[in-house]
């Protein structure tokens, strides 16, 4: 009986082990490919200079990143992530065991408290 749930749990996985396996494999032969063909030399220093449309700039750069806007980016990539994984869950919710629930709570309270981090950036006036 044992032996039988172990085949069971591994054959429900097989799938996310082949898929690891191929790209352990995919990745390899570009990994070596690339380290064949790249250059060795350092060449001329100039080369790897910051260029502004071929030309080495000059001074300081004119703009400035607005970081007012981080808290918003902060949310929208939580709620990203939240969303697919509730879609996900909410989807498979009545054949998935009670016991499933608990990490998915876990989840909601690290999402959640991404969420507060977020909204707190927000409510500051001079991030950075």
């Amino acid at each position: 009986m044992k032996f039988k749930l172990v085949g069971e749990i591994a054959g429900n996985y097989s799938p996310i082990v082949l898929m690891f396996g191929f790209a352990i494999v995919a990745m390899a032969p570009a990994l070596i490919l690339s380290r064949m063909i790249s250059p060795r030399k350092k060449g001329n220093p100039v080369k790897f200079l910051p260029m502004e449309c071929g030309q080495v700039p000059s001074g300081e750069g004119r703009t400035h990143f607005m970081m007012q806007y981080y808290p918003y980016i902060l949310m929208f990539v939580v709620f990203d992530v939240m969303a697919i994984f509730m879609y996900a869950w909410g989807s498979t919710l009545l054949e998935l065991p009670k016991s499933a629930t608990l990490p998915m709570l876990g989840f909601l309270a690290i999402m959640f408290g991404a969420m507060a981090f977020a909204l707190y950036q927000s409510g500051r006036r001079r991030i950075w």
